[in-house]
């Protein structure tokens, strides 16, 4: 499997699907926060109801659970009309998408044959479980080849969406980059193009950028030039149109690291300046936020939620090169 797929891109000429065409008009700053698509991810240890209450009273539009323990075990059965409430009441309360974050414990990239399997079935659970919950996305980390190496790493996993996507369904898989630690898979933008290209259902596999995760693999999203450059390689290598969800999180490690830290908004490493730049960049406003902070009560993510609306409606400076094609 090729892990540097052909381009037929000019080098440094931006992609038409980069700037998509509703937000080439930029909005005056009132009408900045209706055009997101804000959330967090909500705890679902009080249940449906308490988990759709909580994005409620903190103005979510959208948000993501887990559908089970992110750290494995079985899986309680879904209660039909339990669910069927939640989205109701999630509809009604226009938190849209719903995302589902798949358990941490799946490794589609595992070179051990027992692991896979053990992954690939799990997989596959949260892909019926999401759908059973009218999600849009399921997010997923693809785990780690280990010493088998990249090129190993990616036919694992996309012989693991291979499996998973045999039949038309509604739920879009959320390939989730990686920080970079252990063996280093997923850090990269070619890996993600490359797992791709190699499945037969490139429709239903997208990408979810998490910023935390970017930073510390090296990817200098806390500069002004830093953050065109790397959303200019996403383009170039991926594509933009398939990044479908960012994971705003701050760092409490520093830049290149290659350590998973997540930290409050403006208070860690990648800093508040370079949030501003983020939420209000053109080819990334109107992509769906999820926040993934540190959170011990409620309060909590409705501050770092306050702290990412006032960016998003400050009036921004330059906003880079990018900003021109907009």
């Amino acid at each position: 499997v090729s892990i540097n797929p052909p381009s037929d891109r000019v080098p440094g000429q931006h992609s038409d699907r980069l700037w998509p065409t509703d937000c080439r008009a930029r909005p005056a700053r009132d009408k900045i926060l209706t055009l997101m698509r804000l959330g967090v991810h909500v705890p679902m240890s009080g249940g449906l109801e308490a988990a759709l209450q909580w994005a409620r009273r903190c103005r979510c539009t959208t948000m993501q659970i887990f559908s089970r323990s992110p750290r494995g075990g079985p899986a309680s059965a879904l209660d039909p009309a339990l669910v069927d409430a939640f989205t109701r009441g999630r509809r009604a309360a226009d938190i849209d998408p719903l995302v589902v974050h798949a358990p941490y414990i799946i490794n589609l990239a595992s070179p051990d044959a027992v692991t896979w399997r053990n992954s690939v079935r799990l997989f596959r659970e949260e892909v019926e479980r999401a759908g059973a919950f009218k999600a849009r996305y399921l997010v997923v980390h693809m785990g780690t080849p280990r010493e088998a190496g990249e090129a190993a790493g990616v036919a694992r996993v996309a012989a693991a969406l291979e499996q998973t996507l045999e039949s038309d369904g509604p739920v879009t898989v959320l390939l989730e980059n990686s920080a970079g630690s252990g063996h280093g898979f997923g850090d990269r933008f070619e890996q993600l193009a490359a797992i791709r290209a190699a499945v037969s259902r490139p429709d239903r596999v997208g990408v979810c950028l998490d910023t935390a995760h970017l930073f510390a693999a090296g990817h200098p999203i806390h500069t002004p030039d830093g953050l065109e450059q790397v959303l200019d390689a996403f383009d170039r290598r991926v594509g933009f149109t398939h990044l479908r969800l960012l994971h705003l999180n701050d760092s409490k490690k520093p830049f290149g690291s290659r350590v998973d830290r997540h930290w409050h908004i403006g208070q860690g490493a990648i800093g508040r300046a370079a949030f501003g730049r983020l939420v209000r960049h053109p080819a990334l406003r109107v992509v769906p936020m999820i926040l993934e902070t540190p959170k011990a009560t409620e309060a909590e993510d409705r501050r770092n939620l306050a702290v990412v609306r006032r960016l998003a409606s400050a009036r921004a400076g330059s906003r880079g090169t990018l900003a021109a094609h907009a």
